[in-house]
């Protein structure tokens, strides 16, 4: 289970949420900076986060992380495969490598594209157990979506003023979901990223994000103390170069969202169980 799947897969939980947390209306216009130039949308999606996070490192120095990616925990279930293992190990090695040249040099070139498109295709492999056959497959058409992505990204939207945490888990309260990272926090902002040709917010997708507020009010941030306080949660459209943005007072009902909390707790150890 993850905090998607618990939402995705529970009419309850959904419904609970949106009774909670009505989606507010959205109807910013702006343009689409960088169409997609391919059609394989999960993997530039997912590289992209890479190579954000990438990016995040080179402008604010103090950044926070978990230490590992999440492309690394694919090696385990490539250990059946010798063949698959050597090239997820030579991926690991070699994106190392490219993101130290990268915090040196600030420059983006296509080898760092090229392995945040290579640690992409790992992800699924240990989130979900697919993508065996993808590993080493690249497009050039993906490295210059990837790149037309990173280029129109301003850097003052995620330049943090004291912190920047990359994938956040939300200590304790993630094991409750069976697992849950979000993309950043910056500052008092938590930040989901979405690589999306349209500019629409979807109720899925507002809920995943209080959703991460939830577990974060419920468990803090693994690592950090005394616990933040977060103030707005955003999601950023990378297609679009924007980042919308909601305080979290003009969302939350006081007089409800402890009620709300703790029903989350029960009923979130109530699906760990089955």
């Amino acid at each position: 289970m993850s905090l998607t799947s618990f939402l995705r897969n529970n009419q309850d939980v959904r419904e609970r949420f949106r009774q909670e947390f009505p989606k507010p209306k959205f109807s910013s216009k702006k343009e689409l900076l960088a169409p997609p130039r391919s059609r394989r949308y999960s993997l530039v999606g997912t590289a992209f986060d890479y190579l954000l996070r990438f990016y995040l490192q080179y402008l604010n120095r103090n950044v926070l992380d978990k230490g590992y990616w999440i492309a690394e925990l694919a090696l385990e279930p490539l250990a059946d495969y010798p063949g698959l293992h050597k090239k997820g190990v030579k991926i690991i090695t070699q994106a190392k490598r490219n993101l130290a040249k990268f915090l040196k040099t600030g420059e983006i070139n296509d080898a760092l594209i090229a392995s945040a498109l290579s640690l992409g295709q790992l992800d699924p492999i240990y989130r979900a157990g697919v993508g065996y056959e993808s590993i080493g497959v690249i497009h050039k058409n993906e490295i210059s979506d990837l790149r037309k992505l990173i280029s129109i990204v301003e850097p003052n939207l995620f330049t943090a003023q004291k912190l920047c945490v990359t994938n956040p888990i939300f200590g304790s309260a993630s094991r409750i979901v069976g697992g849950a990272d979000a993309d950043l926090i910056i500052d008092d902002t938590i930040i989901d990223i979405k690589t999306t040709k349209e500019l629409k917010l979807k109720g899925r997708d507002f809920h995943q994000i209080m959703g991460y507020y939830v577990l974060h009010q419920i468990g803090g941030v693994l690592g950090i103390k005394p616990k933040l306080k977060i103030k707005k949660v955003a999601i950023y459209f990378s297609r679009f170069a924007y980042m919308h943005v909601y305080e979290i007072k003009d969302i939350i009902t006081p007089s409800t969202f402890p009620g709300f909390i703790k029903w989350f707790k029960k009923r979130a150890k109530k699906d760990m169980m089955h």
